[in-house]
């Protein structure tokens, strides 16, 4: 079965990619732990959030919750896809093989995977990688002001923009980004919103994009549903 064979592999990924002591993340000292699966968006690998059991292998239960595919409500309002194959028979496609090293290099003592005597890092798979790449917050995670934001970025000249919508749908917040570096290399970026009020209980939007350096349109725009509360 795929499931099986996808486990062993994960479970070689993290032997191989593995340095020092394990984190609080890769033992049993809580019930459960919060992981990111990667799915795609628009082709690009997106994270989500899942549940696990904290045991001392919580690699393999994050590929097992990649395996299981996204639920309902991402499918819906995400419009996420997997490109991991049914069949055991059919080969892993380069997004797919994306979605694996994505979600097993998550943890801070994994930095590449090696899969049929191929060593992968996450700087493989920059054609599977949108432009704004967003790590924190999570799509449909609880927030709270003022929101801190953080992932990897290859726009032009490192910049992008974002929007802080309310539960109300009007903008709280608004500002541009510098990533560490762009045009062709990947940074990383990592700021703060204003704070920023509610007014009910519901569902929020950040809203990154990059604006076109040929005619300053909105390109590369993602919208992340937030569970806001006042």
């Amino acid at each position: 079965m795929k499931r099986a064979l996808l486990i062993a592999v994960a479970v070689g990924l993290l032997v191989a990619g593995c340095g020092g002591d394990s984190t609080d993340e890769t033992t049993a000292a809580a019930e459960a732990v919060r992981v990111k699966v990667y799915f795609l968006r628009d082709g690009k690998v997106w994270p989500v959030s899942r549940e696990v059991e904290a045991t001392d292998d919580v690699a393999t239960e994050a590929v097992e919750a990649l395996l299981a595919g996204p639920t309902e409500q991402e499918q819906a309002d995400l419009d996420v896809t997997t490109a991991i194959p049914d069949s055991r028979e059919s080969d892993l496609p380069a997004a797919g093989l994306a979605q694996l090293v994505y979600t097993m290099t998550q943890f801070p003592t994994v930095d590449s995977a090696e899969i049929d005597g191929v060593n992968y890092t996450r700087a493989d798979f920059e054609d599977q990688t949108p432009a704004i790449l967003v790590e924190s917050p999570l799509p449909f995670e609880k927030v709270t002001s003022p929101l801190n934001v953080t992932g990897t970025a290859n726009t032009f000249e490192a910049t992008f923009n974002y929007e802080l919508t309310d539960t109300d749908g009007l903008i709280v917040d608004e500002d541009f980004v510098t990533a560490t570096s762009g045009t062709g290399t990947r940074g990383t970026f990592d700021f703060t919103t204003a704070p920023f009020t509610v007014p009910f209980d519901g569902v929020g939007e950040l809203i990154v994009f990059e604006l076109s350096a040929k005619d300053g349109s909105r390109i590369n725009l993602v919208e992340i549903p937030l569970k806001m509360s006042k």
